[in-house]
């Protein structure tokens, strides 16, 4: 297994969306360690936790350490990325809800899913417009293009705005 120390840095959630993405891709195990210890609420937020659970979901993944607040995460896969069609909602990763940021979640699942075997449809519901984290409008004209640039065919489609606190937002991504 793979040991990632999820402080590195700046100590927040890139070491985490990236290392989930790339054991994704490679089907190597992985345990992480200090999520987000560098910052104020460290640990596994709405947002994070619901990337979590869809990397795992696009590839079969076994976890442990899949709770809010967790900092320390491992993270099996037990397939090869499937593409399908998927719905992952930030809200219902707390009770009461959660506006946490479904760019976060997007940017950890999107390059696993195009190197997978067929087309994937994703709809994404949460923030789509959250403080400290890339918009969807930044997701639609700044990274979409540049992946494009790279060879990356995808698509986002605004469905809803979705402002923190009350979040309710969609977005559709092919």
């Amino acid at each position: 297994m793979i040991e990632i120390d999820g402080s590195y840095g700046e100590g927040g959630g890139q070491v985490l969306r990236t290392s989930l993405s790339l054991a994704a891709i490679t089907g190597e195990p992985i345990r992480i360690t200090g999520i987000r210890a560098g910052r104020k609420k460290p640990g596994l937020a709405a947002q994070h936790l619901t990337a979590v659970r869809a990397a795992a979901r696009i590839c079969n993944a076994q976890l442990r350490g899949d709770a809010l607040g967790s900092m320390l995460l491992e993270f099996i896969p037990g397939s090869a990325v499937q593409a399908g069609v998927y719905t992952f909602d930030v809200s219902k990763a707390q009770q009461g809800g959660s506006a946490g940021a479904i760019a976060l979640v997007l940017q950890t699942i999107l390059l696993p899913l195009a190197l997978a075997s067929g087309n994937s449809l994703v709809t994404l519901k949460g923030g789509t417009h959250v403080n400290f984290s890339p918009t969807a409008t930044y997701i639609e004209q700044v990274y979409l293009p540049i992946l494009q640039r790279m060879g990356v065919e995808a698509q986002v489609k605004l469905g809803a705005w979705g402002w923190y606190p009350q979040g309710g937002g969609e977005v559709e991504l092919q």
